[in-house]
């Protein structure tokens, strides 16, 4: 079970995050995550970093670590310019990254704000959903290396594993189904969510057995044996601004 670190983007800086994530990969920690976010103001902050620069730019200089979106919302980028950037990353990265996708804020949430903001409509629950299936349907199509007769796409040797974040029964199956891991909060439902996805994955046709299952959790309360017990397979911990003394606290805390 590995143990990484998720950088809270809001109100943060990239030099203090550049710095951070070198010193994740110093203190042991599996790998580096982000949250994808446009506007700071929907976490009452002055601003946010955005996920998939921040992430290569770690990629580019931290060797080794994993580096994975916690979830890019499937509604912030076109489909088919995602996958040939992921496919790019992947290359940075030497093979490290984790593609984390999911179906963003719904209509009732604070995060339907930035959306709305930048002219981009927030549909309903099963919309939302159907546009995650899709992306990676398309993800798929792309990095075959030909779309529609037109070949040169950049294949990504290999693939980079799809996480599908999942909060209820619904986004599981759906992650099961058609994606490569789910996250899922680390709470009592967590093994029923599990459950639900790799039954799904079953169900495709593909083996359970190589599910990837990462959670959230604090640091004082990682219930070691409930997480093995459940299949996790990485275990992340949230770094706030400033992300460097967070690195050092999180690594006093786990030793």
């Amino acid at each position: 079970m590995e143990l990484d670190v998720l950088f809270d983007p809001f109100g943060g800086r990239w030099d203090d995050l550049g710095e951070a994530a070198a010193l994740v990969a110093g203190e042991g920690f599996g790998g580096v995550w982000l949250y994808d976010h446009l506007a700071g103001s929907v976490h009452r902050a002055p601003h946010v970093l955005e996920c998939w620069t921040a992430l290569t730019a770690i990629a580019a200089t931290v060797p080794r670590i994993t580096v994975g979106s916690l979830v890019l919302n499937a509604a912030n980028r076109d489909p088919a310019t995602l996958a040939i950037a992921a496919a790019t990353l992947q290359e940075v990265s030497d093979g490290r990254l984790l593609l984390g996708i999911g179906a963003g804020g719904g209509v009732g949430t604070p995060y339907a704000a930035e959306q709305r903001a930048l002219g981009r409509p927030v549909p309903g629950d099963i919309a939302r959903r159907a546009t995650v299936a899709d992306a990676v349907a398309t993800f798929k199509q792309v990095w075959s290396g030909t779309v529609n007769g037109i070949g040169g796409f950049l294949v990504p040797r290999p693939e980079p594993l799809i996480i599908i974040g999942g909060f209820g029964p619904k986004m599981a199956a759906l992650a099961g189904r058609v994606g490569d891991g789910i996250n899922c909060p680390g709470g009592p439902r967590l093994g029923q969510l599990v459950d639900i996805a790799r039954a799904g994955h079953a169900s495709a046709g593909r083996d359970p057995d190589d599910f990837v299952v990462t959670t959230s959790a604090s640091p004082g309360a990682i219930d070691t044996q409930r997480l093995a017990e459940v299949g996790v397979d990485r275990v992340i911990l949230m770094a706030q601004p400033p992300y460097v003394e967070s690195v050092r606290r999180l690594a006093t805390t786990i030793d």
